[in-house]
């Protein structure tokens, strides 16, 4: 079994905020394969289908960004899940607009919400994807809390589905197969 959460802030006010990608492709994923998220668990929007030939737990807290660590301790001490069965996808503000970063481990860098796991779970030790959202335009928390503008949109739409791609590949192939393929230039329209 395996665990994946999309880190983000519950409320409409939030929908659609570049700090909500990670919602976003939970609800990508739970639409592909059928995964009804009403239900709430773990202080969490929860669903549990099969992706592949996986038994998946698709997890968005609804704990708020900086609390997010409370509701994934609480599946991962449920499920009995090995650190490798956790995938947390969140923002980045050091990518550039639509870049993905799958990594196996690694720090938090200045993301409120992968720290609070971090110190929740007492380590590093479980995979992550990043998504790009840009650099900050002003305060840091103004941005990430603010929408995308018109013109980034056809680019987040698209690295938002590709971020359902690297979810299905590190769990049908792992996360060495998934860093090799996602950790790449987003794919072009063209």
């Amino acid at each position: 079994m395996k665990l994946i959460v999309g880190l983000g802030n519950p409320g409409g006010r939030y929908s659609g905020t570049r700090h909500n990608v990670g919602f976003e492709v939970v609800d990508r994923l739970a639409a592909r394969h059928r995964i009804d998220m009403n239900a709430e668990r773990f202080h969490a929007w929860f669903g549990m289908g099969d992706i592949g030939s996986e038994r998946a737990v698709l997890m968005k807290p609804t704990t708020f960004m900086n609390r997010s660590g409370d509701a994934i301790l609480s599946a991962v001490r449920f499920y009995k899940l090995e650190p490798g069965d956790l995938l947390v996808v969140a923002d980045d503000l050091a990518l550039p607009l639509g870049r993905l970063r799958v990594r196996a481990r690694g720090s938090a860098g200045s993301h409120n919400g992968l720290q609070d796991v971090i110190d929740r779970l007492g380590s590093d030790e479980w995979c992550r994807l990043r998504i790009g959202i840009g650099s900050a335009v002003g305060d840091p928390a103004a941005y990430v809390l603010g929408r995308f503008a018109p013109e980034e949109m056809p680019v987040i739409k698209s690295a938002l589905d590709w971020a359902a791609d690297a979810v299905e590949s590190w769990m049908g192939e792992g996360v060495e197969r998934a860093m090799n393929r996602f950790n790449t230039e987003p794919p072009s329209d063209d």
